[in-house]
């Protein structure tokens, strides 16, 4: 899905995704929104796109051991390297609270003037 058709800001961010309907291994969340996520799984996975998934998502930025419980619905899926990258939409969930709770915690940091990616000048390697 393009960046240009989502409804809301999707925040780049990084945690475990547990969904033993989908793979028996943790997946790696991408980036998150108040209406969909992006999650990456470490082996070629097979996933019913007509159905709705419980994705047990615990960011790593979360302070609580407790990861959010979200029932999910596949949009696209992306075969990449051996791996399989997998965007879900949100369905109403009931730790979506929560999740909303977070996403305005990611918008502060990401308004944050003190942001570490502010303060970088130049990513490029200079060898001297």
């Amino acid at each position: 899905m393009n960046s240009e058709n989502r409804q809301n800001v999707r925040y780049e961010d990084i945690g475990r995704v547990d969904a033993a309907e989908i793979c028996t291994l943790p997946g790696v969340l991408n980036d998150i929104s108040l209406t969909g996520c992006k999650v990456h799984f470490p082996i070629p996975v097979t996933i019913d796109m007509e159905g709705d998934f419980e994705l047990k998502i615990k960011p790593a930025q979360k302070s609580s051991e407790d990861p959010f419980v979200l029932v999910c619905h596949p949009q696209w899926v992306k075969d990449n390297n051996g791996e399989t990258e997998i965007g879900f939409s949100i369905l109403r969930s009931p730790d979506t609270p929560l999740l909303a709770n977070y996403i305005e915690e990611l918008k502060k940091n990401s308004d944050d003037p003190a942001s570490v990616k502010d303060m970088i000048i130049d990513s490029k390697a200079t060898f001297i």
